[in-house]
């Protein structure tokens, strides 16, 4: 809840309305887990919230530890599903990828979380959580919205989550802090554009809209095109980030002619790539580009204007990394 929120509670439960503020600090700043630690409330008062509310923080319920350091949590949703959540330690950073929904629509062919199908929103609390009960919590440095979902298939949730993540009653990060990615969702990118901070990742993975719109259904809804158009409207040159995903597959979207076509549809615009090695999913006929085909890739967008890097694969080994996600098998 939001602190004009808690302040209604308390209010409508016949307490002082400093009550929610209170409430705002045990909840964000001290991570408590039950109503009975908020100590500076009354023992009565304290009582009288608990029959009525509960604090709905849950530990993670499985965790699977990489050789690079990476950790793979799984947490229960109120749904009675389960999700996975990745956190990526990287000398002084530390990332947590939090998922949005239980399984994806978006059906994108490279993607393990997609052939789940979809099974349900998570709510603010649900995506919260994941950073509240995170038992590496107090290392974190930066979010991103790459986990299970589509974050604007979810919106409302994901803006509530990330409004908390960055008040100053809240966690008060940064919005500078917390990338959403976005297959693009007509109307949806928009309102996100219009009413977060946070910066934005955009799943591109093709410039071609035809062949992107075979890897990813949601092309024929939303175009690249129109996408690109939209966020020409907005301004990334200065606080907020813009970025493009590019998941590389040999022989497919990794030749010259597709660079050629990136600087094209991305001309004038302030953003950055980042190429991603494919990991390989079961009854995918796709394989990932060689390492020499991505430096080449990236050294030619690099060279004209776009500055594009090749971001580090981690958590391969406990099914963590880009698109692997699923919890398909322990959410039925």
């Amino acid at each position: 809840m939001t602190l004009d929120e808690l302040r209604s509670v308390v209010v409508d439960l016949g307490l002082p309305a400093f009550v929610g503020k209170q409430i705002t600090e045990w909840l964000y700043s001290h991570h408590v887990t039950t109503i009975d630690e908020m100590t500076n409330i009354s023992k009565v008062n304290r009582l009288r919230l608990a029959e009525n509310y509960s604090v709905g923080a849950s530990k993670p319920v499985d965790a699977q530890y990489s050789k690079d350091g990476t950790v793979k949590y799984l947490f229960s949703v109120e749904n009675g599903k389960m999700v996975e959540t990745v956190f990526i330690p990287d000398t002084d950073r530390a990332t947590l990828c939090v998922s949005s929904q239980v399984g994806c629509k978006m059906n994108c062919l490279f993607c393990q979380t997609g052939k789940q199908g979809f099974e349900g929103n998570l709510s603010a609390a649900d995506i919260l959580n994941q950073i509240h009960s995170l038992p590496e919590r107090n290392r974190l440095t930066n979010i991103v919205f790459m986990g299970q979902g589509e974050p604007m298939d979810n919106l409302d949730s994901v803006l509530r989550a990330t409004q908390i993540m960055t008040a100053e009653y809240g966690f008060a990060w940064s919005p500078k802090r917390i990338t959403v990615s976005s297959v693009g969702v007509k109307n949806k990118l928009k309102r996100f554009l219009d009413e977060s901070e946070c910066h934005i990742a955009i799943s591109l993975h093709s410039p071609l809209t035809h062949q992107r719109a075979k890897l990813m259904p949601a092309e024929k809804a939303m175009s690249i095109g129109e996408i690109v158009a939209l966020l020409r409207n907005y301004d990334f040159a200065h606080q907020r980030r813009l970025s493009f995903e590019y998941i590389v597959f040999d022989g497919v979207n990794d030749s010259l002619t597709h660079a050629k076509e990136i600087i094209n549809l991305l001309r004038g615009v302030d953003c950055r790539i980042n190429l991603i090695r494919f990991h390989k999913i079961p009854n995918v006929d796709l394989q990932g580009a060689s390492l020499q085909t991505m430096e080449r890739m990236r050294d030619f967008l690099t060279s004209h204007g776009i500055f594009t890097t090749i971001r580090a694969s981690r958590g391969e080994d406990i099914f963590a990394a880009c698109g692997l996600l699923s919890t398909a098998k322990r959410s039925n």
